[in-house]
């Protein structure tokens, strides 16, 4: 078992992991993108965030993932995660794992505020956020309609740092020191027993 930073060669299989969601309100995209868009996807996330895979022999079961949460200059200090798991490694932890790694990664980039976004009602991923410090912050109603239904998506955000004002300029996830990365991602591979 391994996390690690994925890379384009990882679409495939990230993909294979999504697929299981296209056909539900978790995410709100219609179709299943192409494996050549969801390595641009990667691509494109990695010159700024931390994109992640989680292995088991091998094999991609699940990923991570954050971007800006909004386009405005402003925000660029918080940042929206997502987590997506194979069936056969749900309620195991995995997901509680790989969002903490992603929140050590952002620390270092300089990331203030981590927020969620789930469609509700969700218990699992609810479960999640909640377990890991993030607060309910409010709740958008009939948000999206998917699978022949209107969905509400509740929002969450967790502070991990300290509000510095001026706040130094955000450090693009392409410029974060590769021992910086390999500490992070090594206090989980180092000991998954204790995940």
């Amino acid at each position: 078992m391994e996390i690690r930073i994925a890379t384009e060669d990882d679409a495939a299989e990230a993909l294979a992991v999504y697929s299981r969601y296209i056909g539900t309100p978790i995410t709100f995209e219609y179709e299943l993108p192409s494996v050549g868009e969801f390595a641009r996807r990667i691509r494109s996330t990695l010159a700024e965030y931390p994109y992640l895979v989680y292995t088991e022999e091998e094999r991609v079961r699940g990923y991570a993932y954050a971007h800006r949460l909004a386009e405005r200059e402003a925000y660029r200090w918080g940042a929206e995660l997502s987590v997506y798991l194979d069936s056969g490694v749900t309620s195991r932890g995995i997901g509680r794992v790989l969002y903490g790694v992603l929140i050590g990664l952002l620390k270092q980039q300089g990331v203030r505020t981590v927020y969620g976004c789930v469609t509700t009602p969700n218990p699992r991923s609810e479960r999640l956020h909640e377990k890991l410090g993030f607060r309910r912050i409010g709740t958008l109603r009939r948000a999206g309609f998917k699978c022949g239904a209107w969905h509400d998506v509740t929002w969450f955000e967790k502070e991990i740092a300290a509000y510095d004002v001026p706040p130094p300029e955000l450090i693009p996830f392409s410029r974060i020191a590769p021992e910086q990365i390999r500490g992070i991602l090594g206090e989980y591979n180092a000991a998954p027993a204790r995940h």
